[in-house]
C-alpha cells in the first residue's frame, strides 16, 4: 500500500511510505525516481542487515527498528527487529516496510508538530534518531532481568533455565550491539548531507545504547563466571564431605574385612574379649582421625 505523507508541489519534496510492498508497485516508483535496481531488490528483502549505498545521487539505506511485539524467547536481529528501506534523493524520501509502522506514523506527527518548515533530511533523521530511540526500552529490561539473576545467584536461590535465560540476554545485547556497527557506516556516509550537530546527535544516541549493550554482555559473561565457580565449589563441598566420611570408614572397613575372612585357624577369634577389644581399637581410631581432621582445620 503506497500512501503519499508530503508532496513536492506543497512541500517541497516526495514522502511516501510504502507497506507490505509488491514487486510490480516498486518497480513503478523505481521508473518514477529512478532507482536501481539492484537497490529496490535489497528493499524488498525482510531479513536485510542495515547498509548504506548511494546509487545515482539516490541514498539508500536500511535500518532496523525494535519490534515491540517480538516473542520474549526471540535472539536474532531478525526476529527482535523490522526492516525499513529509506531512499531519499534530491527532492523525494520513500520509505518502505512489510510490517504496519505505527513507528513511522509517530515520527509523521512529531514533525508535523514544527513551527518551521522541514526538509526530506530532517525526516531521514527523525526516522533514524527514533530507530536507536526503539532499542531504549529492550537494553533497559535486560539490564534489569541481570540485575534480578545477579541478586538471584548470590543468594544461591534456585531458578529454572538460569543459564538458558542468561545466555539469551546476551545474545540479546550481542544483536543491539551488532546493529549499531553496522548503523556506524551509514552515519559516517552522511556527514556531506546532514548538518554536523545532527550527525553528533544521532552519533551520542547510538554510543549510548551501544555501550549499554556493551556493558550487559560484559556482565552477562562475569556472571556466567561466578554462577559457575559457585557451582564448582558447591561441588567441592559436596566432594569434600563424601571424602571425610570415607576416610573415616575406610580404616574401619579395613578392620572388619579382616575379621570377616572364613580362615579356620584365625587367633583372635579365640580370645574372650577380642571383640570388645576390636571395638574399642576402632573407636580410638575414629577419635585419632577426628583430632587429626580438626588439627588440619579440615572439619
Amino acid at each position: 500500500m503506497n500512501i503519499k505523507l508530503k508532496e513536492k508541489e506543497k512541500d517541497g519534496f516526495d514522502w511516501i511510505d510504502i507497506s507490505n510492498p509488491k514487486k510490480e508497485d516498486l518497480n513503478e516508483i523505481a521508473l518514477q525516481y529512478n532507482l536501481h535496481y539492484t537497490l529496490v531488490k535489497d528493499s524488498l528483502q525482510p531479513e536485510h542487515l542495515p547498509k548504506y549505498e548511494m546509487v545515482n545521487e539516490v541514498h539508500f539505506i536500511i535500518i532496523r527498528v525494535f519490534d515491540q511485539k517480538a516473542p520474549s524467547n526471540s535472539d536474532t536481529i531478525q526476529e527482535i527487529t523490522n526492516k525499513i528501506a529509506i531512499f531519499i534523493g534530491k527532492d523525494f524520501i520513500i520509505t518502505i516496510h512489510r510490517a504496519s509502522s505505527a513507528f513511522l506514523e509517530e515520527v509523521r506527527l512529531k514533525l508535523n508538530q514544527w513551527a518551521v518548515p522541514y526538509s526530506h533530511f530532517d525526516v531521514l533523521h527523525r526516522i533514524i534518531s527514533a530507530s536507536f530511540f526503539s532499542y531504549d526500552g529492550l537494553a533497559n529490561k535486560l539490564v534489569q532481568d541481570l540485575d534480578f539473576y545477579e541478586s538471584k545467584i548470590f543468594l544461591k536461590e534456585k531458578i529454572p533455565s538460569l543459564l538458558k535465560n542468561l545466555y539469551l540476554i546476551k545474545r540479546k545485547a550481542a544483536a543491539i550491539n551488532r546493529i549499531l556497527n553496522l548503523s556506524k557506516t551509514f552515519l559516517d556516509s552522511l556527514q556531506n548531507h546532514m548538518p554536523n550537530p545532527i550527525l553528533q546527535d544521532l552519533r551520542d544516541s547510538a554510543i549510548r545504547i551501544k555501550t549499554s549493550s556493551e556493558q550487559t554482555i560484559e556482565n552477562v559473561s562475569n556472571l556466567l563466571n561466578i554462577y559457575i565457580s559457585l557451582s564448582s565449589q558447591k561441588t567441592n563441598e559436596v566432594v569434600r564431605v563424601l571424602t571425610v566420611f570415607s576416610v573415616f570408614f575406610m580404616p574401619l572397613t579395613f578392620i572388619v574385612g579382616i575379621y570377616g575372612m572364613n580362615f579356620q585357624f584365625m587367633p583372635e577369634l579365640t580370645y574372650k574379649y577380642g571383640y570388645y577389644g576390636v571395638l574399642v581399637f576402632m573407636t580410638i581410631l575414629t577419635i585419632v582421625i577426628y583430632l587429626w581432621f580438626k588439627r588440619k582445620h579440615w572439619l
